[in-house]
């Protein structure tokens, strides 16, 4: 018993990396943005296959197919802002206009990947999976290089935000979008960067959870969609930090749960999380500081 919990708070790191890839994806564009958008789901899955078409298809070693994946992804989130959701953004339209939108947006790209790709699962050229020993822990090199790489990409978020003049103009959005245009901050070009960053950090989480998954199909990203909101939640709307430390707390005791309970409802322990926390502490474990 105590060697298989140990053993799946090894699976809880991994899985904790995936989700906080993702997760301050869209807390960052939810903060500059102040809407959600609920195709994300659709954008890992997308993602997934340009990895898989350029790393199976084309013969590309995998990783660089990781990063053509998340790139296409970065790109594509910037094209769909200007062209579909920038628009609305710019006319002042309510909320709910920009979450009907996405709505459609995710059956659009849901369909189309159905469509492209066929129902059937699919692998990336994964190599070898033999379990690598890591004193109590077992993991695939694999594994090791998503945790690795997530830790990385993950301090390059930190730098930006803390370090640069663009990260200040980000947090400034967030906190007061209209001082921020009125002080001189180019508010349109923030926000495409936002999402420049969010597709990227989206698509990578999508090609890493499929390396993960070792095969996927067409819905995993919707499958996935909700425990990186319960994540985002959990540590405090528009927070980055907050959502680091939602997804680490949320990952470990999905994957420890698995013990004890059918591993199917793993997922569900996610939600149940969640309530309690929005019960005691409904602002998160990170308050979400500026406008609302």
């Amino acid at each position: 018993m105590i060697h298989n919990l140990i053993l799946s708070m090894g699976f809880g790191l991994v899985t904790a990396s995936v989700l906080a890839l993702a997760g301050v994806g869209v807390t960052l564009q939810f903060g500059v943005t102040n809407h959600v958008n609920f195709a994300y789901g659709s954008y890992m899955a997308l993602a997934a296959y340009w990895a898989w078409e350029v790393n199976v298809r084309l013969g590309v070693t995998l990783w660089l197919a990781v990063l053509a994946g998340a790139a296409l992804m970065a790109v594509f989130a910037v094209v769909v802002n200007y062209l579909l959701l920038e628009p609305f953004r710019r006319r002042g339209l309510p909320v709910i206009f920009l979450l009907i939108v996405t709505m459609g947006l995710w059956l659009i790209l849901s369909n189309a990947i159905l469509v492209v790709w066929g129902p059937n699962t699919v692998e990336l050229n994964i190599g070898s999976t033999s379990p690598i020993q890591i004193g109590p822990f077992l993991f695939t090199a694999q594994q090791l290089l998503i945790i690795l790489l997530a830790m990385i990409i993950l301090s390059a978020v930190h730098l930006l935000l803390t370090r640069s003049k663009l990260g200040k103009a980000m947090r400034a959005m967030s906190d007061d979008p209209g001082l921020a245009e009125a002080s001189g901050i180019n508010g349109p070009r923030i926000v495409a960067v936002t999402w420049l960053l969010t597709g990227f950090l989206m698509g990578f989480a999508g090609c890493v959870l499929a390396i993960n998954l070792t095969s996927f199909q067409p819905t995993f990203g919707d499958d996935y969609l909700f425990v990186i909101f319960a994540a985002v939640i959990l540590g405090g709307i528009g927070q980055p930090y907050g959502t680091m430390l939602g997804a680490l707390l949320i990952g470990l005791a999905t994957e420890m749960s698995a013990i004890v309970i059918n591993p199917a409802l793993k997922d569900d322990v996610a939600f149940l999380l969640l309530i309690v926390i929005i019960l005691v502490r409904p602002q998160g474990l990170i308050p979400t500081r500026g406008r609302r």
